[in-house]
């Protein structure tokens, strides 16, 4: 069985790319969360998916549900360390006297 990488570290990657080549080119902020809110909607599918399928025997490969519950577990991370980076900053700036 093939192993694929994880999407939303490509992502991240092409955009800081991107930001460095042409400034004038920016990502909405709201893009990059939903990127990372349907990366983790997709995991999480792709896990229900097999335990699914092990649950009916039409899978014998428990390392496969292993490999999708870690890929799951760690998009949610992500997304939410996203989100306390997000808060905190918004915290910040809250904080501030004008």
């Amino acid at each position: 069985m093939p192993i694929s990488k994880i999407n939303s570290l490509e992502e991240l990657q092409s955009l800081k790319e991107s930001s460095a080549s042409s400034q004038q080119e920016t990502t909405p902020f709201q893009s990059i969360l939903e990127t990372a809110v349907n990366n983790v909607k997709q995991t999480q599918a792709d896990y229900d998916n097999e335990v699914y399928k092990m649950a009916t025997g039409n899978s014998d490969n428990l390392h496969d549900i292993t490999i999708a519950s870690s890929k799951a577990s760690l998009s949610v991370d992500l997304l939410v360390q996203m989100r306390n980076k997000v808060l905190d900053a918004y915290n910040e700036i809250m904080q501030m006297s004008l």
